[in-house]
């Protein structure tokens, strides 16, 4: 059965959010209204999925769990808390503000798992609110006293001593007062706008002639640093609290009374109407424009914020008491960046410094000739543990400067500031190479940057794309047409992150460098049909969406059900939240196929019920590297083995409104490796977590003591080891 079938039954989870039954909503047991194995998935109705929405949350809940955990590294817990602070800032730019809008509109449809946007939004109000308030006491509680026994100290003003406070004096009058805008309240001035993420103060003034007292705010520059470091260098005070501590200034002559920080989130998703705009790029940047005054969707205090300020604010911004969320951390704690920045080696993880690729050098230990090389053989890259500056963005950087390269062809979605790969490039279209760029301006908080890169590359005479109306091109590819002797062939790069430096270190991803007729010939094809005006055409290797990942990925997974126990599925994704691919995966465990999916956030399919996934194990990773790969296992025991990977999750969005690809890997040696990176995965006891059938997720114990990224570290070294010198390494990553 298709979610286009679903039981419309309200089920028992329903019942419970509309009592605003936090933990009800969460352990509501799974109602078995059939008994027969086949007919349990219909008799469930919606209850056989999770809220997708509740799902983020509990990934949330996992980051704060490395947050707390004494055996990671002090400064890496820093970094869990600001990911943490960060990715609810979005969630709320992006899911609740969605939501809202649905409620506004007046549309009570249900979600796949049955409730409908209300019910939702209540429920993420209760989760939040214990998310935040665990936040708070790992923060207050927990982070503050040990980073203050390591000699790193976050101060209050009021712990600072006479010499400190001097010199936070001299810093407030040289670099912070000067872009302070104070706003009074009153008749002829109104209650000014919040902007989207700021950090406030709000404040009472009191005139001491009159005896009139005014409301005032302040914001916090958002270009200043989040903290001050004090002169040692290992300890920092909260801006906004240098800024209480002269109010004086910049109300002078009046009397300060109670103040209070403060902070908004907006609805900052683009409302594109593409098939209206003659000019995308002009339309992003009037989106773009508009995002700054999009909806409030929460308000963020302090603790001690009186309830008349409290209550004044949610007027003016047209919130109600769900929207509020209180507590006694400073608020913005995505600032611990600075904090994590620390050159402090004794609370970090070691220092990483990816691998050179054996395969990518020659017997000197020089880089090798990637076209010599990719004729030879197929080359797999996984980031961070092999550099990707020396495999992907060589690749580009020789593609560049080769005299014989004709043509180079790139996806962009996010990429870095500096970007090498767009340096390269420039540097192919001024040398009178034939570049062609799909920029897609759509990428969500990306938008700028991309404008910024799109136009740089369409000055130095590159064909920029700007995407395709209607969907997103999320897909990552490069291609490289290169004149030889046998005449014209094509090399590329398909992989399943972007063509960002930065994260290149900071994601776990995966690449295929190669110079396969049919998959390069693939490639070539896909960008036709991105830069030009073409239908559909049938790819050799690739599975595209939205043209076929899902009838291909529906297709395998059937094809393993029909072998009953003798099937084997291996997934690993980022997000699994399709109803059609979950029911389809409900089948194939109804049969005994032995599933094992590895999803990182979002999870809405329901593992062990009995009857309906009993052979289903889902785990998530959750480490000092964003596991961020997507591959796909089918088969192997009693037929041929398929492994495929790409750019897709198993997502409506990656199914449906994405550009997306998903590409065979076929040499047995790169099998091997990528089944190694599989098994190690669910080997894994140190930083995994298994997902029950009640949507509740628990800590894998450790017992063997596996950490797969520290594995896949030591094999990186191995490999170079065995082949190379062990110091050629991408010294320039470390």
């Amino acid at each position: 059965m298709t979610s286009r079938s679903v039981s419309a039954q309200p089920s028992a989870k329903v019942a419970a959010q509309a009592r605003g039954d936090a933990s009800a909503v969460q352990e509501a047991p799974v109602e078995h209204r059939a008994t027969k194995p086949g007919d349990v998935m219909e008799g469930m109705g919606r209850e056989r999925f999770s809220n997708r929405e509740l799902s983020w949350l509990e990934f949330s809940a996992r980051l704060l769990e490395l947050a707390e955990d004494p055996t990671v590294p002090l400064l890496e817990r820093v970094k869990f808390l600001a990911i943490f602070s960060e990715g609810l800032d979005e969630f709320f730019e992006v899911r609740v503000a969605g939501l809202k809008d649905r409620v506004d509109a007046g549309l009570r449809g249900h979600s796949a798992d049955g409730m409908r946007p209300n019910e939702t939004l209540r429920a993420i109000a209760i989760r939040v609110r214990e998310l935040v308030e665990r936040q708070s006491r790992i923060f207050v509680g927990e982070m503050v006293p040990a980073l203050a026994d390591a000699g790193v100290r976050i101060s209050d003003w009021s712990a600072l001593d006479d010499d400190d406070r001097e010199y936070l004096v001299d810093v407030f009058e040289r670099q912070i007062f000067p872009v302070l805008t104070p706003l009074s309240v009153d008749p002829g001035h109104p209650f000014p706008y919040i902007s989207n993420l700021s950090l406030n103060l709000i404040l009472r003034v009191g005139d001491p002639l009159t005896g009139e007292e005014r409301v005032a705010r302040v914001k916090v520059p958002p270009l200043l640093p989040r903290f001050v470091v004090m002169p040692d260098g290992e300890r920092f005070v909260p801006l906004e609290q240098v800024i209480a501590a002269h109010l004086g200034r910049l109300f002078g002559n009046m009397v300060i009374g109670e103040h209070y920080a403060f902070r908004v989130a907006r609805n900052a998703d683009l409302a594109l109407e593409e098939d209206e705009a003659d000019d995308l790029l002009v339309a992003v940047e009037m989106e773009l424009r508009r995002r700054r005054f999009g909806r409030a969707v929460r308000l963020e205090v302090s603790s001690d914020m009186s309830a008349d300020v409290r209550d004044m604010l949610l007027h003016e911004l047209d919130l109600g008491p769900d929207d509020l969320f209180e507590t006694e951390a400073p608020l913005d704690l995505g600032g611990l960046w600075k904090v994590h920045e620390l050159d402090r080696p004794d609370l970090q993880e070691e220092p990483w410094a990816p691998m050179t690729p054996p395969a990518l050098v020659n017997a000197s230990s020089e880089p090798a000739d990637l076209f010599v090389v990719l004729r030879e053989r197929d080359v797999l890259v996984h980031h961070p543990y092999d550099s990707f500056t020396t495999s992907v963005e060589a690749f580009i950087a020789q593609a560049a400067v080769d005299p014989d390269v004709l043509a180079i062809k790139q996806t962009l979605y996010r990429t870095s500031g500096d970007s090498p790969i767009v340096a390269s490039l420039i540097q192919a279209a001024e040398a009178g190479k034939q570049v062609a760029a799909v920029v897609e301006l759509k990428a969500r908080f990306d938008e700028q940057a991309n404008i910024v890169w799109a136009r740089a590359l369409e000055e130095a005479g590159v064909h920029v794309v700007y995407g395709l109306v209607g969907l997103k091109t999320h897909s990552k590819a490069a291609l490289v047409v290169r004149r030889e002797d046998g005449g014209i062939r094509q090399y590329c790069h398909v992989g399943t992150g972007n063509y960002n430096p930065r994260t290149a270190r900071l994601y776990e991803d995966m690449g295929l460098l190669s110079a396969d007729r049919d998959l390069a010939a693939d490639v070539g094809d896909l960008f036709n049909f991105l830069t030009g005006y073409s239908r559909a055409v049938h790819y050799r290797k690739l599975v595209v969406s939205p043209l076929s990942i899902r009838t291909r990925i529906v297709e395998l997974i059937e094809q393993e059900a029909e072998l009953g126990t003798e099937g084997r599925i291996t997934v690993k994704v980022n997000g699994l939240t399709d109803p059609e691919i979950i029911d389809t995966f409900y089948r194939a465990s109804e049969a005994g196929v032995p599933i094992d999916l590895m999803v990182r956030g979002l999870c809405c399919l329901r593992p062990g019920v009995p009857g309906l996934s009993e052979t289903i194990r889902v785990r998530s990773i959750v480490g000092r590297f964003l596991e961020h790969s997507r591959i796909y296992r089918f088969g192997g025991t009693a037929h041929p083995l398929t492994l495929l990977m790409g750019s897709a999750d198993l997502m409506e969005r990656n199914l449906d409104r994405r550009i997306e690809l998903l590409f065979p890997v076929t040499d047995s040696e790169l099998q091997a490796r990528l089944l190694e990176v599989l098994e190690l995965d669910l080997a894994d006891d140190t930083n995994s977590w298994l997902l029950g059938p009640d949507s509740k997720w628990s800590r894998v114990p450790t017992t063997a003591g596996v950490s797969v990224q520290r594995r896949l570290q030591e094999l990186a070294r191995d490999r170079v080891r065995r082949r190379l010198d062990p110091e050629v390494l991408d010294t320039s990553s470390a």
